[in-house]
């Protein structure tokens, strides 16, 4: 009965390290629909969004962009950084500089 319930134990603590590894947090740089609402849209549409440009690429900035865009998610785009390259038209992309400020908005 121990080994059972160390073994269900384990499996359960190792399951709460994977979801929070998968799930995308305050610090990931990606903003999406809060779960158990639908997205503002879906589609995105950058030109709404221009307005952000200038603007520092804090999570309330983030969000708001992706709003007005009518995107699914959002994402932060810094220099140098690794990024996957296919087109997600439900996807708006806040390009920034060195120190965080809004140098460009796009879908994709």
């Amino acid at each position: 009965m121990k080994h059972t319930l160390r073994t269900l134990a384990g499996t359960t603590v190792a399951a709460g390290i994977l979801a929070g590894c998968a799930a995308p947090g305050a610090g990931s740089g990606v903003a999406s629909a809060p779960a158990g609402q639908p997205p503002a849209g879906g589609q995105c549409n950058a030109a709404p969004a221009q307005s952000f440009i200038g603007k520092d690429s804090t999570a309330s900035v983030m969000e708001a962009a992706r709003v007005q865009s009518g995107a699914h998610m959002a994402r932060v785009l810094r220099p140098g950084q690794m990024i996957t390259k296919e087109y997600n038209a439900q996807r708006l992309n806040l390009v920034v500089d060195d120190t965080g400020r809004i140098t460009a908005v796009r879908c994709g």
